[in-house]
C-alpha cells in the first residue's frame, strides 16, 4: 500500500527502487558432463536409475538369518551386491525395489539355497568379492547380470541361472 506524500516517514522506510537484471546470453551444452540428447545414457557402467533405490539395503537385511555362504564369502558384500542387483531390477521396470527383487536376486545366485550348484557358488564367490568395498567391483557385478535374466518372473530364477552363466 502506499504512503500518502504528506505523511513524514525516515529515510530508512522509503521505497528503494528495484534493481532490474540483465537479460541473459544464450546458452549452450558445452560442459564435458552435459547430457546431449533427450534420455539418460545407457550401457556398461551407467547403472539404471530408478526411485529410492536405498531401500534395497534395508530389505537385504531381510535375508540375514537365510544366507548360505560359501568360505570365501563375506556377509557385507553378499547384502551390498544383491541389494545393487535387485536395486537394477527395480530400476528397469521403473519402481523402487520390494522385497519380490531381493528374493529374485538372493535366488538367481543361490545364497537362499543350501543345495546351490557348486559351479554357481564359484562363479557369484568371483562376483561379490569386495563389492563392499570396491566401487568398479560394484558395477563389474551389476553388468554382468542380463537385463533379460532380470525381467523375469521371481519363480523362473532356472531360466534367470542359464542367462547369467551364458557367456556375455
Amino acid at each position: 500500500m502506499t504512503q500518502p506524500s504528506f505523511v513524514p516517514i525516515t529515510a530508512a522506510d522509503q521505497v528503494r527502487p528495484a534493481r532490474s537484471l540483465a537479460v541473459p546470453s544464450a546458452w549452450t551444452s558445452d560442459r564435458p558432463s552435459d547430457l546431449h540428447g533427450p534420455g539418460q545414457p545407457t550401457g556398461r557402467g551407467h547403472g539404471t536409475p530408478g526411485p529410492d533405490q536405498g531401500f534395497a539395503l534395508r530389505l537385504a537385511r531381510r535375508f540375514e538369518d537365510r544366507l548360505h555362504l560359501g568360505p570365501d564369502e563375506e556377509r557385507a558384500d553378499v547384502l551390498l551386491g544383491c541389494a545393487l542387483v535387485a536395486s537394477r531390477r527395480a530400476g528397469l521396470f521403473g519402481r523402487a525395489p520390494c522385497i519380490y527383487d531381493l528374493d529374485f536376486v538372493m535366488g538367481l545366485f543361490g545364497f537362499t539355497d543350501a543345495a546351490a550348484p557348486s559351479d554357481l557358488v564359484a562363479r557369484r564367490g568371483a562376483l561379490f568379492r569386495s563389492v563392499a568395498h570396491s566401487y568398479v567391483a560394484q558395477r563389474a557385478l551389476v553388468d554382468a547380470v542380463p537385463a533379460a535374466a532380470l525381467g523375469l518372473a521371481v519363480d523362473r530364477t532356472g531360466e534367470a541361472r542359464a542367462l547369467l552363466a551364458a557367456p556375455a
